[in-house]
């Protein structure tokens, strides 16, 4: 490992002090949460929390960064002409499942959807400063269509259509129940039936 490669100080403190905000949140909610106990948490302190957070909100934020970011390899898969559709969103999806098995992931996903129904504003106001770039299945599924291979209809639509019935079997329940992660079987069970299902509906 080179040194460029090795996590500044100041990274590493970052990182801690956004995981022990998650760890706060989750286990005490947003209002009950100090600064002090961030701090006491990441082993830092309070002035350091404050030197790279100045407020929960900026902290909330930055949960709600990383939630997005996580979906970063999906927004980066580009259609392929060349390759049959059912091909693509099949591995589509299987990427997918396997963002939705990342217990990190699961863990930002909780704590923004329990500040969402708490304070439904804040969540508002912090998405809406996210900007408005548009999710890689929706980038994905406008591309099938200029290509003719799917229907007309809005992409944006058709995204939630389909990644919400992994998210029925393989996200919801995780996240609002706390039961176990699919096992492979079953991960590969409903992304072949998603994908089937929807280029039943909309495959041109």
């Amino acid at each position: 490992m080179t040194t460029a490669s090795v996590p500044r100080l100041t990274d590493r403190k970052r990182a801690a002090i956004v995981e022990a905000a998650l760890a706060e949140f989750r286990s005490k909610g947003f209002e009950a949460t100090s600064m002090d106990r961030i701090a006491a948490t990441a082993g830092v302190s309070k002035r350091t929390v404050y030197n790279h957070f100045p407020s929960k909100d900026e902290l909330f934020g930055q949960i709600l960064r990383e939630l997005w970011e996580c979906s970063a390899a999906l927004n980066a898969v580009a259609y392929d002409p060349a390759r049959p559709l059912k091909e693509q969103l099949l591995a589509l999806m299987q990427q997918k499942m396997l963002l939705l098995r990342d217990p990190y992931f699961l863990d930002l996903a909780r704590v923004a959807i329990a500040e969402a129904i708490h304070t439904p504003e804040r969540a508002r106001d912090m998405v809406a400063k996210l900007g408005d770039k548009e999710e890689g299945v929706t980038v994905f599924l406008r591309a099938a269509q200029a290509d003719g291979k799917l229907k007309a209809g809005d992409p944006a639509f058709l995204s939630h259509l389909l990644q919400g019935q992994l998210k029925t079997f393989a996200f919801w329940p995780q996240v609002a129940m706390g039961q176990p992660p699919l096992d492979e079987a079953m991960q590969e069970l409903v992304v072949r039936n998603a994908v089937e299902m929807f280029l039943a509906a909309y495959a041109a």
